[in-house]
């Protein structure tokens, strides 16, 4: 099985602070790669260097045979490489459809559509295409911004804390959609979280990070073990 995603020992640095040590993570196609740790811990950071957003000190990322390393957020994106930001970052005053368009940027003139999966995973998207973003919950704002990521039609679906601050009831709705992505989708997906029953129901792999390092790498059943817990523990 080849890699869809592979970080390979790499820092990053906000001027004199190193967020990442050595940071190394494999993404294999078609499953789900959790990345799990406490606050500050270099998470989202790792997030944003795959995407392009943080510049990386040393070390490389690779796109199946492709390098990122200096290539431009839009450059990954257009590559497949699709992301869903921590605090969603939906457009307020654009309509539901308008945001899902915002997707199409990157699109050839062919493939400027709304998948129809997308409104089978999230229904009340679909119902809600004339409201303004600002006006939906939380939770469906997440729900958009996921959807907003699959209108750019991700290999790699990248999502940095997709259940912080939502109703469980929503929780229970993106963990099946991201099976879903898997599973019926072939979709290589990477998430950091930090709601270990949700990581335990959906991951195939789990990665802990503490102070800007991975202290450990395996299945989502090592969620269970001691040695694991302790880095998790706040």
């Amino acid at each position: 099985m080849s890699t869809a995603l592979s970080i390979n020992a790499i820092d990053l640095h906000y001027g004199a602070a190193q967020a990442l040590r050595e940071v190394s993570i494999t993404c294999h196609p078609g499953r789900i790669t959790a990345v799990l740790g406490r606050n500050g811990v270099g998470k989202s950071s790792t997030l944003r260097a795959i995407t392009g957003v943080n510049h990386i000190s040393a070390g490389d990322i690779a796109f199946g045979d492709a390098v990122l390393r200096k290539a431009p957020p839009y450059k990954r994106a257009r590559m497949g490489i699709g992301y869903v930001p921590q605090g969603r970052e939906i457009f307020p005053l654009l309509t539901v459809k308008e945001n899902l368009e915002t997707g199409y940027a990157g699109l050839p003139r062919g493939e400027r559509n709304i998948p129809p999966y997308i409104f089978e995973l999230f229904p009340v998207l679909k119902s809600m295409l004339g409201r303004r973003g600002g006006d939906l919950s939380g939770g469906q704002q997440q729900q958009l911004a996921i959807g907003r990521a699959l209108v750019t039609r991700p290999k790699v679906l990248v999502l940095d804390e997709p259940t912080e601050g939502i109703q469980p009831s929503i929780i229970r709705d993106i963990g099946p959609a991201l099976q879903f992505l898997r599973d019926e989708k072939g979709m290589t997906i990477l998430l950091v979280e930090q709601f270990l029953d949700f990581c335990r129901e959906i991951a195939d792999d789990i990665y802990v990070m503490d102070r800007g390092e991975i202290r450990h790498a395996g299945p989502a059943s090592d969620l269970d073990l001691p040695e694991v817990r302790r880095h998790l523990m706040v």
